[in-house]
């Protein structure tokens, strides 16, 4: 069972990342914009917001193929991750549960295509995934007190992006050994 410690150790942790990681951490944001709506010509103002805001919250930071390994695909942006993430300590848990940030493009196969603007933002605000699942990396807890606008937005910008075919693994759980890469976030330990 993981047993969750302070959050001052998940902020040290993150404080000692690797030099390269916190050097891409720094770059200028406008370095990596967020992708532009599938249609350019004046984009709607909730449209724009929400490409604003999804610059402003980093979701192409996990969301985005190699923005984990501070090498982002920037044909790839907002379509996935091929690195998962695993909250948990290195040392302690040799395998870990994994999870692979999804594909936040409207593709219908691999993508959000499926959801509609209201189970997006309900997502957003609860964690729930479009079938009651826990999202249980995204942050969304800091996300749950968003203005109702701000996360339509949101949606709305995401629905609104060029559909990118881009399956991610399946995330592993507990005990099972992973087939695809992934990084540690946080520190949990074990008993």
């Amino acid at each position: 069972m993981f047993k969750p410690m302070l959050v001052a150790g998940v902020l040290l942790t993150l404080g000692a990342c690797s030099q390269p990681f916190n050097e891409y951490l720094l770059q200028p944001a406008a370095e990596v914009p967020p992708p532009a709506p599938a249609s350019t010509a004046n984009p709607s103002p909730q449209v724009a917001r929400g490409q604003y805001l999804v610059g402003l919250l980093g979701c192409g930071s996990c969301h985005s193929n190699g923005a984990l390994t501070g090498k982002p695909n920037l044909r790839q942006l907002l379509a996935g991750s091929d690195t998962g993430i695993a909250w948990s300590n290195p040392l302690y848990d040799r395998n870990p549960a994994i999870v692979f940030p999804s594909n936040l493009t409207p593709d219908m196969e691999t993508g959000l295509g499926r959801w509609s603007v209201q189970e997006i933002v309900k997502m957003l605000e609860t964690g729930a995934g479009r079938h009651g699942q826990n999202i249980w990396v995204m942050p969304w807890p800091s996300y749950q007190y968003i203005a109702p606008e701000d996360a339509t937005a949101i949606a709305v910008y995401l629905k609104s992006l060029p559909a990118l075919q881009h399956k991610v693994p399946a995330d592993v759980p507990r005990g099972q050994p992973a087939s695809a890469p992934f990084i540690h976030i946080g520190i949990y330990h074990s008993k």
